[in-house]
């Protein structure tokens, strides 16, 4: 059944005039109508400064439904027989392996092996599996629900003492910075990509998008790759697909100047390996904690650059 989406459920929630707040919470519980009416009997974070103790008291909570509903809506699954392996590979995606030879690396399985685990998952709807904006063979696997993320990153590594009362809160502090970088970052850039799909204006990406994905590129000088939060696609005139935009996503740092050359280096790789349209894309940033003043007055004096807020992601095109 489909879920609300970030924006819906802002306002489900009662927080669309708060979006990082909307956002945090969003990154927990998704857009599940029930998890605020049922599950949490309509218990909404305070401002910003109650979010730690609402996720200590409805997430974290053994007296609370949103307690066991990962481990549920996984047992409820007929197709699901050999539940370890698929705690397993949820737990190996959550902490931030989305590639089937990194979840394999994580098991300390052959990549081989993972084949049917992958399928059934994707076709139950507990993951989602996103081809490479610029290698059709390659994919980054992703949790569909945020509760099912957060549950394998933050809870299940922490089950025995979560489940003995008066612990919550001292696992909550010690999984703060895994909650920022393995649940709220990766949330982040997902939503800007939504945004970017169902929300931006044609003029904010340079003409009529088509496809939005994440993508990776290969640096031959400096022998890595450089990752791609956002990477908007469009049609040209000969109706060939053309790349209308690439971006990058940082929910807890302040964006710079320095954020726009590395886009401006990527865009350069992309326009030697003749790919369409990269040599004139715009780039585009998006920040959960601002942009530094001198990327303000660059991107004012140039259609070259787009900035995007969390209030422009909530209520802006």
């Amino acid at each position: 059944m489909p879920t609300l989406d970030y924006r819906l459920a802002a306002e489900f929630w009662g927080l669309a005039e708060d979006p990082r707040l909307a956002l945090l919470v969003n990154s927990v519980v998704g857009g599940i109508p029930a998890y605020h009416r049922e599950f949490t009997l309509g218990d909404v974070p305070n401002g910003a400064a109650d979010f730690d103790d609402w996720v200590v008291r409805n997430v974290l909570n053994p007296s609370r439904p949103l307690f066991g509903e990962a481990r549920f809506l996984l047992a409820e699954e007929p197709d699901l027989r050999d539940i370890a392996l698929y705690h397993g590979v949820l737990s190996a995606i959550a902490t931030g392996n989305h590639t089937r030879s990194g979840i394999a690396g994580y098991l300390a399985r052959k990549s081989t092996d993972l084949g049917h685990a992958l399928t059934v998952l994707e076709d139950t709807g507990m993951i989602h599996r996103s081809p490479d904006a610029f290698h059709g063979k390659r994919s980054a696997y992703r949790i569909a629900e945020p509760i099912m993320a957060f549950y394998h990153a933050i809870m299940r590594p922490e089950w025995t003492d979560l489940e003995r009362p008066g612990n919550a809160a001292r696992v909550w502090q010690r999984s703060e910075q895994t909650f920022r970088s393995k649940i709220v970052g990766p949330h982040f850039e997902s939503v800007c990509r939504d945004w970017m799909r169902w929300y931006a204006d044609p003029d904010s990406v340079g003409g009529h998008r088509t496809s939005v994905a994440s993508g990776s590129v290969a640096d031959p000088t400096l022998k890595r790759s450089h990752e791609l939060d956002v990477v908007v696609f469009g049609r040209d005139d000969a109706d060939r697909q053309t790349v209308l935009a690439i971006g990058e996503a940082k929910w807890g740092a302040t964006m710079t100047s320095g954020h726009v050359e590395r886009l401006r280096h990527i865009r350069r790789l992309l326009a030697d390996r003749g790919v369409s349209g990269a040599a004139n894309c715009r780039l585009l940033c998006f920040s959960g904690a601002g942009f530094a003043n001198e990327l303000l007055v660059a991107a004012d004096n140039t259609d070259e650059i787009e900035l995007v807020d969390g209030h422009r992601l909530y209520h802006g095109a």
